[in-house]
């Protein structure tokens, strides 16, 4: 087959990003949020929290088997989901409203994607070298030095990616407790599998793929296009003051050309192998290491800092204008910021309030399906329940069960006492309740009636309201 008649491809090889080290204010930033981030993610499981006896005492945990989340001093049942949705709402209003107004500093800073991959490429450049160093590595034939070279950067990606897996599954175990077990092959074998994904995936997504999944994976980037407004700071190269581009050699008449030397620093130290000075593109996560490139030469050559910045469209055509800028408080603080920050702030103090207004006791009941209802020999009749008591104390308490209902309509609660029912601290109760009508007993057919749990210790009370059934109305007795 001729080259002619050879279909084109649809696939492009991945072409290896090899970032220069840089310094600078976003540089150091961005080390002092790597810091502070991953010593959060791996400290955490560790930190102990006294919640009293038979209780857990790790401080942050996703209790599986009780179904239960622990931050600290809050505690969060099953049927409280509605906490974690708020918080999910507004780690989503929280995105809305920084990139509204910073731009990608979500992906450029915090994002674990980011995190992580700076940190292998730290690893890198202390194995392989700076970028020079690592463009002559990848590109020499294999030998020993380049074997060994890669065995040991690889091998420390490996130990980090695996302390990744592993922290990952202490929120979710007493983490002193699941470390012996995982070191002396005693944990699940479900734990031991968790720990190997998360450390394939966090191996090869940090160590391999880098760039790609922020390009290809993540759907953040396609989102954040519709966040983003003439407002919102990102970082731009100012083409009207770096245009045209020249070496700014000493035969240049330097006041025809822009400040833009063509040194291509920018370039070199992007992590994402992009020219920021083509435009703002899709693949831009606003990590400004650009900018400290770019202040860095114009320092040497002797001209003004900012030909990269953070910078408003709006306010860019303003300063290419002649026109000042802006303050910062005046950019960030506008309408849209005010509504995103005002519905993030509404949503966490409507929890707050929620949380603290909750009550430590909790009152479910679950009639019989079938039958609804059992006329006893003496012309009684009788319903079913089930009483479930949660006592969200922290330590066990007394309960006694009541009822509101008509005269004649009693409380039967076969192996324990209505009058001092003990419940585990921290613990749900199931309780076997019967209300029976007597024959003079005037009820409805479907009598409304209300059970009340009193709780002796402190006095507080919850109720449930429930249907009490009879085969005939007996509102004017039998």
């Amino acid at each position: 087959m001729s080259t002619a008649d050879t279909p084109p491809t649809l696939y492009k090889a991945r072409e290896p990003i090899f970032p220069k080290s840089t310094h600078g204010f976003y540089r150091s930033l961005k080390w002092w949020i790597m810091a502070v981030t991953l010593l959060v993610y791996y400290l955490t499981p560790w930190i102990r929290w006294d919640r009293g006896p038979d209780m857990p005492s790790q401080a942050v945990l996703v209790d599986l088997t009780s179904r239960r989340f622990f931050f600290f001093w809050i505690e969060i049942w099953p049927h409280e989901f509605y906490y974690v949705a708020g918080l999910l709402i507004m780690a989503g209003i929280g995105l809305f409203l920084f990139t509204s107004a910073l731009g990608r500093v979500w992906c450029g800073y915090a994002c674990p994607q980011t995190v992580w991959v700076d940190l292998f490429y730290a690893v890198e450049r202390w194995v392989d070298g700076d970028r020079n160093n690592m463009i002559r590595l990848h590109r020499a034939p294999w030998s020993r030095s380049k074997v060994a070279r890669r065995l040991l950067k690889w091998s420390i990606w490996f130990l980090i990616a695996l302390a990744t897996g592993g922290a990952w599954v202490f929120y979710f175990a007493d983490a002193p407790t699941l470390a012996i077990e995982l070191f002396t092959g005693q944990a699940a074998y479900l734990t031991y599998f968790c720990v190997l994904a998360l450390t394939a995936s966090t191996f090869v997504l940090g160590g391999f793929m880098r760039e790609q999944v922020c390009i290809y994976m993540c759907p953040w980037p396609r989102i954040q296009g519709a966040m983003l407004d003439e407002n919102s700071l990102i970082v731009t190269y100012k083409d009207w003051r770096g245009e045209p581009r020249s070496k700014h050699r000493k035969t240049v008449d330097e006041t025809k050309v822009g400040d833009c030397i063509d040194c291509n620093a920018c370039v070199a130290v992007c992590p994402m192998g992009i020219d920021i000075r083509d435009g703002q593109q899709l693949e831009c996560i606003t990590c400004a290491l650009c900018i400290d490139a770019c202040d860095e030469m114009m320092a040497k050559v002797g001209k003004s800092r900012g030909l990269i910045d953070y910078v408003t469209l709006k306010d860019g055509e303003a300063e290419a204008a002649g026109a000042p800028r802006k303050s910062l408080w005046k950019t960030v603080l506008r309408l849209r910021t005010l509504i995103y920050f005002t519905l993030w702030s509404a949503i966490g103090v409507a929890m707050v309030v929620a949380l603290f207004m909750r009550s430590p006791i909790e009152l479910k009941v679950q009639p019989d399906r079938s039958p609804r209802f059992v006329k006893l020999s003496d012309g009684s009749v009788r319903n079913g329940y089930y009483l479930r008591i949660l006592n969200k104390n922290s330590e066990p308490h007394r309960f006694t069960i009541s009822v509101d209902a008509p005269f004649g309509v009693q409380v039967r609660t076969p192996r324990v006492d209505p009058r001092a029912v003990k419940v585990k601290a921290d613990d749900t109760l199931k309780v076997r309740v019967f209300l029976e009508a007597e024959p003079y007993a005037w009820v409805s057919k479907n009598q409304p009636v209300t059970f009340w749990i009193t709780d002796q210790a402190t006095g507080k009370r919850a109720s449930r309201a429930a249907v009490f059934f009879a085969p005939e109305d007996r509102t004017h007795g039998p």
